[in-house]
């Protein structure tokens, strides 16, 4: 149960009963300072506890850090893959399960830790929020070093919709690499710019004071796990997971409250209207064009002759 995986998606299993994530206490004011430092092998914000993973898992969960994994100059780096494609990088928000007393006790349980892991690429423009930790990465760039930054829309560097994710029981990337993971990886892509990109593979330095790159853990086989899916993809039907089905290879689910294709099926439906009145207007146009030249004055100028009739007899 170790992870990160290759996201299969057309062997995903859709789980209506996949919430929305709800997240509380992410917005933090500038005047609350959080600790960024470099561990040697990732850039680490430390969040307070008032964050707090509240809606899409069975029990709360409150926030511990932040990070990034990214690739190099040669190549991306994030450490989850869809289809086997990897993407520039990937961020991870790390809780523990509020029914333990703390981190290292939860870490060791198996539904003690919940990640909320997200993909960045580079796109046209620079991302502000992102921008709220990269200002900071030249002031930590030797391993140990930290720096205090001004507190910010935490939920900013998450995508904006939460209900569209996998979900899995995995690992820690790192050691010890408990495996104690209830992992949520949001389909939805951020996006920063190509200079903010090579701003984060090239600031920071490892234990070894070589550039820190290429911090990624390689993929880890499922050994026969399922990933679950908060939606259906359009482009193939993925299996249905039964009503009332469990297994302890399948992550946690909630019965409360659930996901369907509604979207979706909103969404063909309004194409389908669009086009249904887009040829009814046309329809009405031809019409009235041909109206307007059966009433043209150009009618009057037509010489009617009248059908002569042959004497037969």
């Amino acid at each position: 149960m170790q992870s990160p995986i290759n996201i299969n998606m057309a062997s995903t299993i859709f789980s209506p009963h996949l919430r929305a994530i709800q997240l509380s206490g992410y917005s933090l004011p500038a005047n609350e300072r959080l600790k960024l430092r470099n561990n040697g092998h990732t850039v680490v914000l430390e969040l307070p506890q008032s964050l707090a993973i509240t809606g899409g898992y069975a029990q709360q969960y409150r926030a511990v850090q932040l990070h990034l994994h990214w690739g190099a100059t040669t190549g991306p780096g994030s450490e989850h893959t869809i289809n086997g494609h990897r993407f520039a990088a990937e961020i991870h928000v790390v809780h523990y399960n509020t029914k333990y007393d703390s981190f290292k006790e939860a870490m060791v349980q198996p539904d003690g830790l919940a990640v909320l892991a997200a993909f960045l690429e580079m796109g046209p423009r620079d991302n502000p929020y992102y921008q709220e930790l990269l200002d900071h990465m030249q002031q930590i760039q030797r391993d140990g070093e930290e720096v205090w930054v001004p507190g910010f829309n935490i939920a900013s560097l998450l995508p904006v919709n939460l209900k569209y994710y996998y979900r899995y029981n995995g690992s820690l990337t790192t050691p010890p690499c408990y495996q104690a993971v209830r992992w949520t990886v949001f389909n939805q892509t951020m996006m920063i710019s190509r200079d903010q990109m090579l701003k984060l593979i090239t600031s920071l330095r490892n234990d070894d004071g070589k550039p820190l790159q290429s911090n990624y853990r390689q993929i880890q086989s499922l050994h026969g796990r399922r990933v679950l899916a908060s939606f259906q993809p359009t482009f193939f039907a993925p299996k249905q997971l039964p009503a009332g089905t469990a297994s302890s290879a399948a992550p946690e689910e909630h019965s409360s409250s659930s996901f369907q294709a509604g979207d979706v099926l909103a969404v063909l439906f309004g194409v389908l209207f669009a086009i249904t009145a887009l040829a009814f207007l046309l329809y009405i146009h031809k019409q009235r064009n041909q109206n307007a030249r059966l009433d043209s004055p150009i009618k009057s100028k037509v010489i009617y002759t009248a059908a002569t009739t042959e004497n037969t007899a």
